[in-house]
């Protein structure tokens, strides 16, 4: 396919929502929904770039926040590691605070550095000054999911948000943190400011994975990043309700939904009890007892689903160490109701991509269960 440019696209103003595509024999799609998929599946988080020369040659002298709002760009990134990879789902490329610049907030990712935001959140003023999202600011977003449906054939498109505890704590900090102090102690201190500030988080995320399921993706991650600095109580009291209010909103919506956070082997009944269909997984706890965990924590729900996890960091050991490795995951994967093949974070920046396209051969060669 030929580069697309955003000049190919026409605005989104006016126009209905699209049938979703039928995708029966999708594999991604079938693990997800707890069914036995013809193949192991695979993605990777931040397959979208990163590693690849084509995403930097593309991508050289725009910044990331205008690449995910060029709908042409965002479509072509978005579909350059499906072509190289042959991975069984599609990542929409974007970025968790998309929405929140959409809005106006004040945010920008810094190269080296991550999201700085100009007007840190802290104060109840600051709260109700907090713009909500029009669907109409993520326009683009949508044009580009239109333009990815004509071009994905049977591969699933999977759209995503960032939760409401991850954002805020970009927005409590001002930009990316270690120990996340300042975000906590507004939670403790200060809990009708923390809840009002994730409520309004919540309606965010959600407003914007609206506009990505209306627009015709497959399935949803909401990505809860630094979830795993809470304990179990704090999560529960603080987090859970808003990213229920996220998932939730997505029960009638069709679509598989994911929840993922980094560092979060003790919150993993938690957090698929928001409503995760699938939980994510990092490369810290073995899918087996990961799955334990979760059927032990709701013996009468149905068998969890589980995606991940082999260490990014593995990808860098050579050939015969990344096969051994994935079969491992692979096999571990197979106690679930259900396993989607990934890492267990994202794609990092230096992998070899030829590396990536081998491991998703192997994993194409594991049996399902």
């Amino acid at each position: 396919m030929s580069e697309m440019t955003s000049t190919q696209v026409t605005t989104a103003s006016g126009r209905g929502t699209p049938a979703r595509r039928p995708l029966p024999d999708a594999p991604f799609l079938a693990a997800a929904r707890g069914e036995t998929p013809s193949r192991v599946p695979v993605w990777f988080m931040r397959q979208a770039g990163r590693s690849l020369p084509e995403y930097r040659e593309l991508r050289a002298g725009t910044p990331m926040l205008a690449a995910c709002t060029d709908p042409g760009m965002l479509a072509e990134i978005t579909l350059q590691p499906v072509r190289r990879h042959g991975v069984d789902a599609a990542i929409l490329f974007s970025d968790i605070v998309v929405p929140l610049r959409a809005a106006g907030v004040d945010v920008d990712i810094v190269a080296g550095t991550g999201p700085v935001v100009a007007n840190p959140v802290r104060s109840d003023a600051d709260v109700a000054n907090l713009p909500l999202l029009d669907p109409d600011q993520v326009s683009p977003v949508a044009d580009g999911i239109r333009l990815l449906l004509g071009e994905l054939a049977d591969t699933p498109l999977i759209g995503f948000a960032g939760a409401p505890f991850t954002l805020a704590s970009y927005l409590v900090e001002g930009g990316p943190s270690r120990n996340h102090e300042r975000t906590k102690a507004l939670m403790h201190a200060a809990p009708a400011t923390w809840h009002a500030l994730l409520d309004r988080l919540a309606t965010v995320a959600l407003t914007f994975l609206n506009v990505q399921v209306a627009a015709g993706v497959d399935a949803v991650q909401l990505f809860d990043s630094w979830a795993g600095a809470l304990s179990e109580a704090e999560y529960r009291e603080f987090v859970l309700p808003h990213s229920a209010k996220v998932l939730g909103g997505l029960a009638d919506a069709g679509v598989p939904r994911i929840h993922f956070g980094v560092g979060t082997a003790e919150l993993l009944p938690a957090m698929r009890s928001a409503g995760a269909d699938v939980v994510g997984v990092d490369w810290r706890l073995p899918l087996d007892r990961a799955a334990a965990r979760l059927r032990a924590a709701a013996p009468e729900a149905a068998e969890p689903v589980v995606q991940g996890n082999l260490d990014p960091a593995v990808l860098f050991a050579g050939s015969s160490v990344v096969a051994e490795q994935a079969r491992r995951v692979a096999a571990e994967g197979r106690a679930a109701g259900g396993h989607v093949f990934n890492l267990g974070h994202g794609v990092l920046p230096d992998t070899d991509p030829d590396v990536l396209t081998r491991l998703v051969e192997v994993v194409h060669e594991q049996p399902v269960r």
